[in-house]
């Protein structure tokens, strides 16, 4: 019996709307599933037939038919509709710290200062994978560094492996 994993998973908010980007290439089989009490659970199938799941007990209560998914070639976006119009404290409702895979998505988030640009965002911007629109490659990744970044994090990634060999 195979156990479950748990795909990277990204999280911003605005006052009414959650965004999770859930890091998973070419998942099959995928079932999102929001209750009101502020249960979101997910499940999917990837690339080489393995099994990942979770469930999150967000902060507060949320409104199911409000919940939108859309299912992009690297990745699940979901944009989770709250009960009331507010800002969370934080996303899970335990005030512990939160499990490894999840984590904060810098590109989305807005803080609550930024109360005139909340009211400019478009689910259909946020939840847009950058997939069907004939732009590049790239605007579908969880982040935008530039190439020179990702340059840099392959030269220490192979520089740790070489190390780690010797």
């Amino acid at each position: 019996m195979g156990s479950s994993k748990q795909p990277e998973v990204l999280w911003a908010q605005r006052s009414d709307k959650i965004y999770l980007t859930i890091a998973l290439p070419d998942a099959k089989d995928v079932s999102v599933k929001c209750e009101v009490d502020g249960r979101f659970s997910f499940s999917a199938v990837g690339v080489d037939g393995q099994p990942f799941s979770f469930t999150l007990q967000l902060y507060s209560n949320i409104i199911p038919e409000g919940c939108k998914t859309k299912i992009g070639l690297r990745n699940i976006l979901c944009s989770v509709q709250k009960e009331k119009k507010d800002w969370w404290k934080r996303l899970l409702k335990s005030d512990g710290k939160p499990a490894p895979y999840i984590k904060v998505d810098w590109n989305k988030w807005r803080d609550e200062d930024d109360v005139a640009s909340d009211d400019d965002d478009d689910d259909d911007d946020l939840l847009n994978t950058g997939e069907d629109d004939g732009s590049s490659d790239d605007e579908g990744m969880l982040c935008k560094f530039p190439s020179f970044v990702f340059f840099l994090l392959n030269i220490w990634t192979l520089y740790r492996v070489i190390l780690l060999k010797f």
